[in-house]
């Protein structure tokens, strides 16, 4: 599977800072190239407006903000997202359940099928 993630540009929102490199190292792992990885909503604003990436790996949860403001844009723009979450509460708007979710903490395998499923299509 990971040929078809291999050169795919992938946006990391994350401000866990064991998470976020973590992420990064496996992305990196699977072929894929890092765009960018922002640790609150202010830069993750401006580089989903900034464009410039085939997916996004987002948190649910950054700062105690919730990230659905950004799913709406990415949605508008055709970008498709994965999201993730290290809480057991998935609680959200209905319009996001059919997205591809990862549990925290994930393993290589696991992003690599989320990811892939993205672009399976």
């Amino acid at each position: 599977m990971s040929g078809e993630l291999n050169g795919r540009r992938i946006l990391v929102v994350e401000d866990s800072p064991v998470l976020a490199p973590f992420t990064v190292d496996v992305l990196d792992e699977l072929g894929c190239k890092v765009v960018g990885s922002a640790p609150n909503m202010a830069v993750a604003r401006e580089m989903v407006e900034a464009g410039g990436f085939d997916a996004a790996l987002m948190d649910i949860h950054i700062r105690g903000e919730r990230i659905f403001s950004l799913c709406e844009v990415l949605a508008a723009k055709g970008v498709p997202f994965v999201l993730t979450s290290g809480y057991a509460d998935w609680t959200m708007p209905e319009k996001w359940d059919d997205r591809p979710r990862l549990q925290k903490p994930y393993t290589i395998e696991q992003v690599e099928e989320a990811l892939g499923a993205l672009f399976s299509d």
